[in-house]
């Protein structure tokens, strides 16, 4: 698995986006690495869980998937990984 955090939404983090744009769809999660580290437009406050939707709405948009997309796979996911619903 390979879980973006809002470090996706920083505008140095190229990188990252590229590894997000080609990511297997079944091998990704969103995070949200509270309290620290919160998407942009939230850089420089304290991050809240709230904030990971910000950070799956990027994802969405490097892959050109609708945000529900990205939600619905990454919940997917989770529930594989940990064997859950």
């Amino acid at each position: 698995m390979i879980s973006f955090s809002g470090i996706l939404t920083f505008k140095g983090a190229e990188t990252i986006r590229a590894v997000a744009r080609t990511a297997p769809e079944d091998r990704i999660l969103v995070e949200t690495d509270a309290p620290y580290l919160a998407p942009a437009p939230h850089r420089g406050e304290r991050n809240e869980p709230a904030f990971v939707a910000e950070t799956a709405r990027v994802l969405a948009d490097l892959r050109g998937v609708p945000p529900a997309a990205v939600a619905d796979r990454t919940r997917e996911n989770f529930r594989a990984l940990f064997g859950v619903g």
